[in-house]
């Protein structure tokens, strides 16, 4: 089931919404959103959380924002995703990951963690060994991918580096102005309250 427009938009604002207000530096939580995307044109699918995770504990990201950010890997955006990275990659390593379309790409990546279990399951003792299958779609579908994914997701990332690092540092400037006020009004507040309990006595 799909979720509606509005359901998509309201979902949007509230991931803005929390990456907005993470306790750390701008940079750090760009970076991090940064991770989050590039993570999202991998085919290693399952495993896009603790990739995030991992990439961005290693270059010094936020991991809270690497999660968020991959929700750019999406029912919606994965078909844009798949065949610019299967594009890309077949032009530099070769394969026919590009020809193959959306939804005969997609049975081929079944197809072949079909294959991977059942492998698994054999040895013990369960079904026959299928890693025949893997052959094929490791040079023609999943190489071209992450070479593509890699190229195509680099500049993504860094795109969104550079578009996000504006916003959050322009959100946590407000906010701590916002806050000043506040404390402001608050000392203002008892200050008044302090000099009418002292022209009452």
């Amino acid at each position: 089931m799909i979720m509606p427009q509005s359901g998509w938009r309201r979902a949007a604002n509230y991931l803005g919404h929390r990456v907005r207000r993470l306790p750390d530096s701008p940079h750090r939580i760009a970076l991090g959103i940064a991770c989050g995307v590039f993570v999202s044109f991998s085919p290693l699918f399952g495993l896009h959380f603790f990739y995030a995770a991992f990439l961005a504990y290693i270059l010094r990201g936020n991991v809270i924002a690497a999660l968020i950010g991959t929700a750019m890997g999406n029912p919606f955006t994965f078909p844009a995703i798949a065949g610019s990275a299967l594009w890309v990659g077949g032009r530099i390593v070769g394969g026919r990951g590009e020809d193959l379309g959306f939804m005969r790409m997609q049975h081929a990546f079944v197809n072949a963690f079909s294959g991977l279990w059942n492998s698994f399951k054999s040895i013990f003792g369960y079904g026959q060994n299928e890693l025949y299958r893997m052959g094929g779609f490791f040079q023609e579908v999943f190489l071209p991918y992450i070479v593509g994914g890699a190229i195509v997701g680099g500049f993504v990332a860094t795109l969104s580096y550079f578009i996000a690092l504006p916003i959050i540092r322009k959100y946590q400037l407000r906010r701590r102005e916002r806050l000043m006020e506040r404390a402001r009004a608050r000392r203002a507040a008892r200050l008044n309250e302090s000099k009418a309990k002292q022209d009452q006595n």
